[in-house]
């Protein structure tokens, strides 16, 4: 029996599990109070995806079926036969399967293995495992095909009725449809519910929903709960809404919850527990809340009447993943674009570097809410702790942070502080492509096991990155992006149009850019996305001075997407084809010779951009200028040193001979033997290892102390070898 059953409804994410449960868990276990928590959604699939449910699903077809499903019925024996070891092959249990799924002959095979032909050389280099998890995600995307047009039409394997729960002003089509008869899966999920409601006895439900398309399944669980366990207090909270429930009036929606809180949930559901707790939990008047919807006197209030403050990040505690199925979830690798795999391969301990978004200006985000508006760092001590903690409790030691966008600052402590303590660690992270991001700085992050960055570029065209109030040009992220993958770390790029005022003109010239960043391989991955009106921007907030006329509705539920209609009167829905198209092209290295007019059946301009504009970004003189109070950072090991004399014109001197090894490479430098032992000693003092960390004007000063000139020795040839490799400017 536990106090607090924590739920995240169907679906979300099939390889990880989403962390608001293990955050409010984490939280709860700083207070003592005992919780369960499960994912649904994993549970879920793994029922439906197994010997028993697929022999459930494949019941005979009473409807005219289209060709695909006639095949794939013809062979429901051979996916019975296989569905077990493919599921235990995703989830890392099978690795020897892969050679038989590979080899052809194996897996039953629909029209989603079509699009193999043009995907086959996207998979060349890749290995034996990776190509069978994208040919067993095909197959399980085939077995989606099936389900969408036999079983249940709002099935999808990150989302669930994802319509019903998009830009709902209404509750109506909600309500409406939650009267109907359960379906097949809405069956597996409340039997699943069931079992655990049972097992764990809780007093207070809290279900977590992060996207429109956990929206109705949270419903449903809701009112099953309702219904068979009136005793049961329900409380709903995540992303969806906080962004879209800031508004709701409709009090049909206390039929299913009792309450629904919004942005950070560790004091509201504390609070939500102390008026569980307490015996008059009927006399809600009196009892204080934070940002709490429920029903009072038959309508709709929104408490925030606590005086207590919002826990500060370093208080929230570590998030908890116990519980949770972790070596059951599946990795599936759904298409050829590496950060895509990123999200759906693998296993990532989630954490968050700050609370909100230290830049918190871009006019298309939701900055006017907390979750992006109020911005803390959290110190990077305590959250090298916590992945220490996650590490230990999970047996994986990779970290996705999920930051807005992570402080390249506090990114440089945490590199630190992993290499200073020696962890082995895989992370990533979502970034703004800003200066901050040197040479230096991205050879420091790769030490420290960073992988990839994705950062939004959005629209290539410095009038319109003004305009969004992005901070960056397109010149700045050129250099950020080659500094990135030079040191080793893969770039994705998050790409936008159709942005207010963006002309046909500027869509183009943005595609060309996109297209001389992947052809000089500062880019390895990219996603391009049609701008949305959100009601919490800038643009939503002020749609006047963006040149857009929004369409009004009366909100009684959900308001996030905003319908507009922009006053250059352009349909930017029309290249959103040819984007995507060529974007494939140029991920995969090819196609970067073809007339950007080849992508689009209609007449585009022509590109105002220079094609050679990137690479002379590219070619731009460095600034060589060093701050005072730059930290000066040796990450390399103690070289092997050697004393040698050298003669000129009757003149001799001693100079001292200093090999380095590193991981993949030997090198040496040869310098004056006093300032050889000066640099021995100094590289103890600044090595990343050192308790303090010194300056370059500490440096310099130190330096002066025996010898003259310290600019003539920093700029020598040698100290540039050693700059190059493992010296570093952060």
């Amino acid at each position: 029996m536990k106090n607090i059953l924590l739920i995240t409804p169907p679906f979300t994410q099939l390889n990880t599990p989403y962390p608001a449960t293990a955050y409010i868990k984490g939280f709860l276990n700083t207070k003592k109070i005992s919780t369960y928590q499960m994912d649904l959604g994993i549970e879920v699939i793994l029922e439906l995806f197994s010997k028993n449910g697929l022999t459930k699903i494949f019941s005979p077809i009473t409807h005219h079926p289209s060709p695909n499903i006639q095949r794939i019925y013809s062979l429901k024996d051979d996916y019975i036969k296989t569905i077990d070891s493919v599921i235990a092959f995703l989830q890392g249990k099978n690795p020897s399967l892969a050679r038989q799924i590979c080899s052809g002959n194996f897996l039953p095979e629909a029209s989603r293995f079509e699009q193999l032909d043009d995907m086959e050389f996207a998979f060349g280099t890749m290995g034996m495992q990776d190509k069978a998890k994208h040919l067993a995600t095909l197959y399980l995307e085939d077995l989606s095909d099936f389900i969408v047009e036999c079983i249940d039409e709002n099935f999808g394997f990150s989302r669930y009725a994802e319509r019903l729960g998009r830009s709902a002003n209404s509750f109506d089509e909600l309500y409406n449809h939650l009267q109907n008869e359960l379906t097949f899966i809405d069956e597996i999920t409340i039997k699943i519910l069931k079992e655990r409601v049972e097992e764990v006895q809780p007093k207070l439900v809290l279900i977590s929903v992060p996207f429109p398309g956990n929206l109705y399944s949270a419903f449903r669980c809701a009112q099953f709960l309702k219904t068979n366990y009136p005793n049961i207090k329900l409380s709903m909270g995540g992303g969806f809404p906080n962004t879209e429930l800031r508004e709701l009036k409709d009090k049909r929606v206390f039929e299913f919850f009792d309450f629904i809180t919004l942005d950070d949930g560790e004091l509201p559901v504390e609070l939500l527990y102390d008026f569980v707790e307490s015996s008059d939990s009927e006399a809600s008047e009196e009892k204080p809340f934070k940002r709490t919807f429920l029903l009072e006197n038959n309508q709709v209030v929104y408490k925030n009447n606590t005086t207590r403050h919002d826990y500060k990040q370093s208080k929230v505690g570590t998030p908890d993943y116990s519980d949770l199925l972790l070596d059951k979830y599946i990795s599936v690798i759904e298409i050829a674009n590496p950060m895509h795999s990123l999200w759906s391969d693998g296993r990532w301990n989630k954490l968050t570097m700050a609370h909100g978004c230290y830049w918190g200006k871009c006019t298309f985000c939701d900055i006017s809410l907390d979750y992006i508006k109020l911005y803390e760092p959290i110190a990077a001590k305590i959250l090298v702790d916590r992945m220490e903690e996650l590490i230990a409790q999970t047996g994986e030691n990779g970290f996705h942070f999920v930051d807005e966008a992570a402080p390249p600052a506090l990114m440089r402590e945490v590199a630190l502080e992993i290499i200073k303590r020696k962890l082995v660690v895989t992370w990533w992270t979502n970034i703004r492509f800003e200066k901050s991001f040197t040479t230096d700085l991205c050879l420091l992050l790769k030490e420290s096991g960073c992988i990839a960055v994705s950062g939004g570029l959005e629209v290539a065209s410095d009038r319109l990155l003004e305009l969004i109030k992005k901070g960056v040009t397109v010149e700045q992220v050129a250099q950020v992006t080659r500094n990135f993958t030079e040191s080793g770390i893969m770039v994705h790029a998050y790409l936008m149009y159709g942005y207010p005022t963006q002309t046909i003109q500027e869509t183009v010239d943005s595609l060309e850019m996109v297209r001389q960043l992947f052809e000089l391989g500062v880019l390895q991955s990219g996603f391009w996305h049609q701008f949305a009106m959100t009601a919490h921007s800038p643009v939503g907030m002020f749609p006047e001075e963006f040149g857009v006329i929004p369409e009004q509705n009366e909100i009684t539920f959900a308001n996030n997407d905003i319908n507009f209609k922009d006053k250059t009167g352009i349909n930017h829905d029309k290249f959103s084809f040819g984007l995507k198209k060529s974007l494939f092209n140029y991920m995969h290295g090819i196609c970067f010779d073809y007339d950007l007019q080849d992508w689009f059946d209609f007449k585009i301009p022509k590109t105002k951009i220079p094609s050679d504009f990137i690479y002379n970004c590219l070619e731009k003189e460095q600034n060589f200028s060093t701050k005072p109070n730059a930290k000066i950072v040796w990450i390399g090991g103690k070289p092997q040193t050697e004393i040698f004399s050298k003669s000129k014109k009757g003149n001799s001197w001693e100079m001292m001979k200093l090999t380095f090894h590193n991981k993949t490479q030997s090198y040496d430098i040869s310098v004056n033997a006093e300032e050889g032992k000066w640099l021995l000693e100094t590289l103890d003092k600044i090595s990343v290892f050192a308790e303090n960390k010194m300056t370059f004007s500490q440096l310099k000063s130190d330096f002066e102390r025996e010898f003259d000139d310290f600019e003539l020795f920093w700029f020598s040839k040698p100290i540039q070898v050693l700059r190059s490799t493992s010296l570093l400017v952060l």
